[in-house]
């Protein structure tokens, strides 16, 4: 999982998934004396210099690419029962859509339903990414 001020990458020589934070990048970019921080952060701003450097990392996907929205409402869209994909569109407009939606998926019984569309969804989008990227995969 990626936080709003990091990023996470693929080391594609290790395997390795690697999160680096913006200000870790930007000391990297700058090329700030790596004393200048602490101890603790140091082995991340020597990853941020090799993935500046552009030498086997490639940036995963964040939850900006991912679009969960969307994929909840193609979700709502997929319910053959008009009564509850209406209830779960109506469930996903305005603040709070994810906890009604999620509720509105308890509520119906389909919860269950919900969890394995979202995998799918996901699945789709990680073998996009890795074909995009010329990675080999597994299913």
């Amino acid at each position: 999982m990626q936080f709003d001020e990091s990023s996470a990458y693929l080391n594609t020589a290790d395997g390795e998934v690697y999160i680096v934070s913006y200000e870790e990048l930007s000391a990297a970019e700058e090329n700030d004396p790596i004393e200048n921080f602490p101890e603790w952060q140091r082995e991340n701003i020597k990853i941020a210099q090799q993935i500046i450097c552009g030498k086997n990392f490639i940036k995963l996907p964040s939850q900006y690419d991912i679009h969960e929205y969307t994929i909840m409402k193609k979700f709502s869209y997929s319910i053959h029962d008009s009564k509850i994909s209406e209830a779960l569109q109506i469930a996903i407009q305005g603040k709070g859509a994810f906890r009604r939606f999620k509720d509105a998926c308890y509520k119906f019984g389909i919860i269950d339903q919900w969890y394995s569309y979202k995998t799918e969804a996901l699945k789709d989008i990680a073998i996009a990414w890795c074909q995009e990227n010329d990675l080999e995969y597994e299913v």
